[in-house]
């Protein structure tokens, strides 16, 4: 896996302390104004919530990167529906693209691939990320095979510049902060990690990259173990090499105990995630409506008809989305495949044991 050169690395630096000071410099004055004043409105709360978070991801961005080149990740390389999973990103990430304004066009041809599931599933939602963040217009996605030799192909086209400028011929020349920013880093290394070949072009205004997989599935997949045991398992063994296994994924707990919130913090801290929490079904209703996290992890006492409908809604939108319910009580752990719902199930006291694997599983979970 090729690492980036101390050059590159320097360069990597700098980006990640322009992409965190740039918003703690903007929330710093936001929390200026709050202590000169004493007030703050709901649009400078806005403006908080953002500058802290922008600050956050670029932090967690810097952070994967380093996950990726310390040369201890661990790649598990089963068969992967290519097409499938995409659209599940893409599913999952309908209402995203639905407030930004951006249409998303598909012709996905049915591709297998050979390739570790989880890598590969960020890979797809760094690339989104990276896209939605510059696009000027809509983003296309085609999915193909090369005729020889054969390659699965997957091309991503958007404009980078407002389509009024798009006229001109010149291309600006010099560097492009968004399209350089530590988002493209984390999707260059991500492809790099998987063995997948990234090429980039940008001519007058219209960025093509294309993402080449030169590894095939065979005809017949192996045999998936059928144990629900069996299956966590191998999760767990796959985690044990390495040290942030779902970093990057974004996990919502919904919980008005405080302390079952910080005992399901705990069981995943090590893994890297995104965790934010929430106390109120109404909470999580708007963090969802700005964003879907990766994973939604309620306390069963939450449950009620509103909670009902925002996982209706959400299935809906995202049927691949992961959901957890946490018993206070005794209650055996369930994957969602053998749910009637298709909501994952844990006991309190097995959070510490169980729910990463849980999680790993739930998470990798394809159609």
């Amino acid at each position: 896996m090729p690492e980036p050169s101390p050059v590159q690395w320097a360069d990597i630096v700098q980006q990640l302390g322009a992409e965190i000071a740039g918003p703690l410099s903007a929330a710093l004055e936001q929390i200026q104004n709050l202590a000169t004043t004493g007030q703050i409105d709901r649009r400078g709360l806005r403006l908080l919530r953002r500058s802290v978070d922008d600050a956050r991801t670029a932090g967690m961005l810097g952070q994967q990167l380093a996950r990726l080149t310390s040369g201890r990740l661990r790649l598990n390389r089963e068969r992967q529906h290519l097409a499938q999973m995409l659209r599940s990103v893409l599913a999952q990430r309908s209402r995203e693209t639905q407030a930004r304004g951006v249409q998303v066009r598909q012709a996905l041809k049915p591709v297998e691939i050979w390739a570790d599931g989880a890598l590969l599933f960020a890979l797809l939602n760094a690339l989104m990320d990276w896209a939605l963040a510059n696009t000027h217009s809509s983003v296309d996605l085609r999915l193909d095979l090369t005729p020889w030799p054969v390659k699965a192909r997957l091309s991503c086209r958007f404009a980078h510049r407002s389509l009024d400028l798009l006229s001109e011929d010149a291309e600006p020349r010099g560097p492009t902060p968004g399209l350089d920013s530590l988002a493209w880093r984390l999707l260059e290394q991500t492809a790099l990690t998987l063995g997948v070949l990234p090429l980039r072009e940008q001519e007058a205004g219209i960025t093509l990259l294309t993402l080449e997989f030169n590894q095939l599935a065979p005809e017949e997949a192996p045999p998936a173990p059928d144990s629900t045991h069996a299956r966590l398992e191998a999760e767990a063994e796959r985690m044990g090499g390495n040290s942030r296994p779902l970093a990057g994924c974004q996990l919502l707990i919904l919980s008005a105990n405080r302390d079952l919130r910080t005992e399901a913090q705990a069981a995943v801290r090590h893994m890297g995630m995104l965790v934010d929490v929430v106390g109120s079904v109404a909470e999580a209703e708007q963090f969802c409506r700005e964003g879907l996290p990766h994973a939604l992890l309620f306390d069963a006492a939450q449950m009620n008809e509103a909670l009902l409908q925002l996982i209706a809604e959400v299935m809906r939108d995202a049927p691949d989305f992961s959901f957890v319910e946490m018993f206070d009580g005794e209650h055996r752990t369930q994957l969602s495949t053998a749910t009637n719902d298709g909501v994952a199930r844990i006991s309190r006291r097995h959070l510490p044991d169980a729910l990463p694997s849980l999680l790993m599983f739930e998470l990798a979970k394809r159609p």
